[in-house]
C-alpha cells in the first residue's frame, strides 16, 4: 500500500474495538454494517484504500464500493500484514470521515 505515502484515502471496516487494537496510521474507520448507511461520506476524488484485518471483509467492501462508482482497492493481507512488514501501527482512537 504505497499509496499510503502518497496521503492516500484509507478506510478501515472492522468494529471500533478492533479499530482502536491497532490500526494504519491516518485510517478512517467505518464499520463493514455502517459502510452502506454513510457512503456519502466518502471521497468521490481520490482512491479509496479499504483495509480490515487480514482481507477478508475489506474485499467484499471495496468490490461493493465500486460497483457504488468508487475507486476503491482492497488491501490485501489487511492491518495484519501492513504490521507485519514492519509498517507504523497506530493504537487507539477513533476517526471518523468528516
Amino acid at each position: 500500500m504505497a499509496a499510503h505515502a502518497d496521503c492516500a484515502y484509507v478506510l478501515d471496516v472492522r468494529e471500533p474495538d478492533e479499530y482502536q487494537a491497532g490500526h494504519v496510521p491516518g485510517a478512517v474507520t467505518m464499520p463493514v454494517t455502517q459502510l452502506p448507511l454513510h457512503m456519502s461520506e466518502l471521497p468521490q476524488s481520490p482512491p479509496v484504500y479499504v483495509i480490515c484485518g487480514t482481507g477478508n471483509r475489506s474485499r467484499s467492501m471495496a468490490e461493493f464500493l465500486v460497483r457504488a462508482g468508487f475507486n476503491a482497492h482492497f488491501v490485501g493481507g489487511g492491518t495484519l500484514a501492513w504490521a507485519r512488514a514492519g509498517h507504523p501501527i497506530v493504537y487507539g482512537g477513533e476517526r471518523h470521515p468528516t
